[in-house]
């Protein structure tokens, strides 16, 4: 009995001991939600910091998506449940008004809030752009202000249009997808938004926007299976198809009907009229 006792004792240690070997050797790895992003810009306060994210080096002219973070400095954690929003002012020499934004909303991580901004022109020495974000902490409002620089894109290329529609209203067409082009039928994806007033630019809804790609270099020859953008109430942007066949320089001629078919910018492309006046630029 005793060596019986003496053979489940040593079977039991070596059980306990494969199974820390097992935790020791699989330890559980906490996912950074920030991973591969920048931060590029940091708000410090007395007893926290706001802590601005982009996929990007810095903010351009165009569609930006953006990540906050609020770091609560006593207890050294992220803070969910701040329920933040923001405003983009552009401040120029003689007026002020806003930019295209969507709310800032939780990711998957309860202490990270996205968003986008597309902002219309870049700043300079004279005209800058602020960011003013409002959230609770501790169960009180604050609100912080930030200067921000905004520049024109780096690869030149035409992702941002502002217009005049035949309706005499202002639009905001905006290029969002694919960030990296791919010789194949690719999502393509855009943000269409309307000029209210000089501080509201709300979301234009089931219009359509028709796709015509072009190589100018190639005898602006175009591709097969394409689709047109309409809008999804899921994303809240406009989903369609890009076939790009090759790889060089190419002009997405676009023109944006609205609900009743009417074409409000943007023309057919003919012998006659080689582009539309409405369209994206992109090279790969």
């Amino acid at each position: 009995m005793k060596t019986l006792k003496y053979i489940l004792a040593i079977f039991f240690l070596s059980v306990s001991f494969v199974s820390c070997s097992s935790e020791d050797e699989n330890p559980t790895v906490e996912q950074n939600p920030v991973e591969g992003l920048t931060m590029i810009y940091e708000i410090p306060a007395a007893d926290h910091t706001v802590q601005i994210y982009s996929e990007k080096q810095n903010l351009e002219v165009g569609y930006n998506e953006i990540l906050i973070r609020i770091k609560n400095l006593a207890s050294d954690t992220y803070v969910a449940n701040a329920a933040p929003n923001w405003m983009p002012i552009m401040h120029m020499e003689t007026m002020q008004h806003s930019a295209p934004h969507s709310m800032l909303t939780n990711t998957d991580e309860s202490t990270v809030y996205k968003g986008h901004i597309v902002f219309q022109m870049a700043s300079n020495d004279t005209e800058y752009w602020e960011v003013v974000f409002n959230y609770s902490l501790n169960g009180q409002q604050k609100e912080e202000a930030l200067r921000v620089a905004v520049s024109l894109p780096t690869d030149e290329l035409n992702k941002t249009q502002v217009f005049m529609g035949s309706d005499d209203t202002r639009y905001v067409l905006a290029y969002v997808n694919p960030k990296d082009p791919k010789v194949a039928v690719n999502d393509l994806q855009a943000v269409l938004y309307k000029m209210e007033n000089m501080m509201s630019f709300p979301i234009v809804e089931n219009f359509k926007i028709t796709v015509d790609p072009r190589m100018p270099g190639m005898g602006n020859h175009s591709s097969p299976n394409n689709e047109d953008m309409t809008y999804s109430s899921a994303t809240k942007m406009y989903d369609g198809k890009l076939s790009l066949t090759m790889t060089g320089y190419w002009r997405i001629n676009l023109k944006l009907l609205n609900a009743n078919g009417e074409i409000l910018k943007g023309e057919d492309v003919t012998e006659a009229n080689p582009e539309s006046s409405l369209y994206f630029e992109l090279e790969f």
